[in-house]
């Protein structure tokens, strides 16, 4: 039995429908949905690579949702996030050169050599600047490399705020970790290594939340003062009565970098008047005390956006002391304060134009939710995705609406994924 039919047995073994449980949650059809995928993925690669003799990899990386903490991690912040059941995964074998050949449903073919680890700027935005970019990350942590041969499928959809560009870079580190390492990297430096090649190699200076997420899994807080440090919090939205629905307002963020970017810039800039680098190294009382000759040196918006890192960072705290008391009003109360604070200081809602689909989101969730739910802006703003926590009573109406105005498959009723990267199945074991 070769590779593709050992792979395609196992899939359809019960251990094989577990795993998908797991990993994609029980909602009806689920678990047929992803046979289906898992199998198409796999003869998707033996029609192009014809890999008979390689051993099989099937290595799935989560996007992720971003529950308080906007934008605060590139700043050493405090966050709550966690991993979802949407993924990118890839079919990969071995190579025994150094090249690389990656395609991915619905984009060009990536063919690139790993004897080349520089950086290209004519590659930077691009998903091959990631692939060379993570493997840089981890030969300088001292791990092997390896050619690789993958056929990748996604439902995170790129630019929405769910983190695609994040779970892609994860994947790619765990298959080259899977392949050539045994599977050995931690989930930080998984994290830090795709966060490398995203600042670096891609060109887009993110902070390490988004990594973080989908590397390590589940719901989970990072205090990213000095050394990430995560710690794992036990609760279930869907058992607490909530959907997390996220609406897809049809924009994308992908052409949106210096929008992007320039809430770091901001920040750091008030951060340097104070002579630090990162606004947690400074003291909210300071912001006060010197806000006018702050002023006169930045402008009102960067004093804005800092204000909301301060409150954002203190929201965060609170919000978890509430999930530990399972005190659903104190969470509610919470996340509706952060987006409101997104929105009126972060202002990451909406770019300077006349279009404005996430705001008429936001305020679509505020009618049907007020008093019983919260919504927000999702991930890095201004185009994408809203996030909103649905009483379950309610999520069907509440669907139905968004998608009369966003259209069919607009909103992505979530689970939180308890695992981040992993190797699903492979025929080694």
């Amino acid at each position: 039995m070769n590779g593709y039919a050992q792979m395609l047995a196992q899939l359809k073994k019960s251990p094989a429908m577990e795993r998908f449980a797991r990993l994609y949650g029980k909602r009806d059809g689920e678990l047929a949905r992803q046979l289906t995928r898992y199998s198409r993925l796999v003869k998707e690669h033996e029609d192009i690579f014809h890999a008979d003799d390689k051993p099989l990899y099937l290595i799935s990386a989560p996007g992720r949702t971003d529950i308080i903490g906007n934008h605060t991690d590139h700043n050493n912040g405090r966050v709550l996030a966690a991993a979802v059941n949407l993924d990118c995964l890839a079919c990969v074998s071995p190579r025994d050169d150094m090249n690389v050949c990656i395609h991915s449903q619905g984009y060009p073919v990536i063919s690139l050599s790993l004897d080349d680890l520089a950086v290209h700027e004519e590659e930077k935005g691009t998903s091959a600047a990631l692939v060379r970019g993570v493997a840089k990350g981890m030969a300088d942590r001292g791990c092997r490399l390896g050619g690789f041969d993958a056929a990748v499928t996604s439902d995170v959809l790129g630019g929405s705020g769910l983190s695609s560009s994040a779970a892609y870079e994860v994947m790619v580190c765990a298959i080259l970790d899977a392949l050539y390492n045994g599977f050995t990297v931690a989930s930080t430096p998984r994290a830090q290594i795709a966060q490398y090649a995203e600042n670096v190699y891609f060109g887009k200076p993110s902070g390490l939340m988004d990594q973080m997420a989908c590397s390590t899994g589940g719901l989970v807080t990072i205090d990213f003062k000095d050394e990430p440090v995560v710690e794992p919090l036990a609760f279930n939205f869907n058992e607490a009565g909530f959907a997390l629905v996220v609406v897809n307002t049809g924009g994308s963020h992908d052409n949106l970098t210096p929008e992007y970017a320039a809430i770091r810039t901001e920040m750091e800039e008030v951060a340097a008047f104070f002579g630090e680098k990162v606004l947690r190294s400074v003291r909210p009382e300071q912001l006060e005390q010197q806000m006018g000759a702050l002023r006169e040196k930045v402008g009102e918006r960067p004093i804005l956006r800092a204000m909301h890192f301060f409150q954002e960072n203190k929201r965060v705290k609170q919000m978890v002391q509430a999930i530990r008391r399972k005190d659903l009003a104190a969470m509610l109360a919470e996340l509706n304060a952060s987006g409101e604070s997104s929105w009126k200081l972060l202002q990451n809602v909406f770019c300077v134009g006349t279009e404005q689909p996430m705001t008429l989101a936001l305020a679509l969730a505020e009618e049907m939710l007020a008093g019983k739910g919260a919504w927000r802006v999702h991930g890095g703003g201004f185009a994408g995705t809203t996030l909103n926590f649905v009483p379950l009573d309610l999520a069907d109406t509440f669907v139905q609406r968004m998608q009369a105005v966003y259209g069919d498959h607009s909103c992505f009723v979530l689970d939180v994924r308890p695992e981040g990267a992993a190797v699903v199945f492979s025929t080694q074991e």
